[in-house]
């Protein structure tokens, strides 16, 4: 549905979409775990969550997230001291970030529908043994029902997460070109990132029902090729409908990341602005 999930996220992918969703969960556990490869399988992405109410008026989650590449070739000793080629020289790693992330959600009793959450973060991510980074962040998520309409807001890294960089500068060392500088000890930051949602389920004829959402996704870190972009905020706006036939059968589309594409470098030579579909 186009990343639409924000108003919409009611089981246990709500620990990454909004946490505040937890507290739609209608079992009394849930867990789920996907497996999915990207460019003919150069990139794995593994996926796990666990759900499960406290009470009446709480929830909390775990999931655990890795994206990674593998088996990453290092030819630097390719070439033996005698100049020949030595297959059995090269070397293989990976690359890949890794995120632990623990969520509380809580309804708020003096106001009905509205919920509240958080996420704890804990990042890991690594570059063979070339460097590392941890980190951490706390995420914050709200979602309220009102007459029918579901609204939602989540606030990534709202605290700004640190990730600090441990290089091992002895992997580079014989290697880097004349002008290359070594990388050093450093640490990287994610600024703030704002999902606004809101979604609607309507009933048709004929056991036939409709959900349609609109996500608003505004990033701090500078402009970009957005329909909104500023170098304050720049914003992605997101759609998605589900059309739905016993609760059984459901047809789901969406349309994301628009990009304005220069009209020399698309593929049909025409240029302007073009979504991602995505159709299940």
């Amino acid at each position: 549905m186009g990343n639409v999930q924000v108003s919409l996220a009611g089981d246990a992918t709500a620990g990454y979409w909004n946490p505040a969703g937890l507290l739609n969960q209608k079992a009394k556990y849930d867990a789920v775990l996907m497996h999915s490869e990207l460019f003919s399988g150069i990139v794995k992405n593994e996926y796990a969550a666990f759900s499960m109410p406290l009470d009446d008026k709480s929830a909390i989650g775990a999931s655990i997230i890795r994206v990674g590449v593998d088996n990453i070739a290092d030819t630097r000793a390719l070439v033996n001291e005698y100049g020949q080629i030595s297959y059995d020289r090269i070397n293989y790693f990976s690359v890949a970030d890794y995120a632990l992330l623990l969520s509380y959600a809580r309804k708020l009793g003096n106001i009905e529908g509205l919920k509240l959450a958080g996420n704890g973060k804990i990042i890991y991510r690594n570059v063979g043994r070339f460097a590392n980074a941890w980190g951490f962040g706390i995420d914050a998520g709200l979602q309220y029902d009102y007459k029918g309409w579901r609204l939602g807001l989540m606030a990534r890294d709202i605290t700004t997460t640190f990730n600090a960089w441990s290089i091992n500068s002895d992997e580079f060392q014989g290697v880097a070109a004349q002008n290359d500088s070594i990388p050093t000890n450093s640490t990287e930051i994610t600024l703030p990132r704002f999902i606004l949602g809101v979604g609607r389920s309507v009933k048709l004829p004929g056991q036939i029902t409709a959900l349609v959402a609109v996500d608003l996704e505004m990033t701090t870190d500078g402009k970009r090729n957005t329909l909104v972009s500023s170098d304050a905020v720049s914003i992605d706006p997101k759609a998605g409908v589900e059309i739905g036939y016993k609760d059984l059968i459901f047809l789901r589309g969406g349309v994301s990341n628009f990009q304005k594409i220069d009209a020399a470098k698309s593929f049909d030579g025409k240029g302007g602005w073009r979504p991602s579909p995505v159709w299940a």
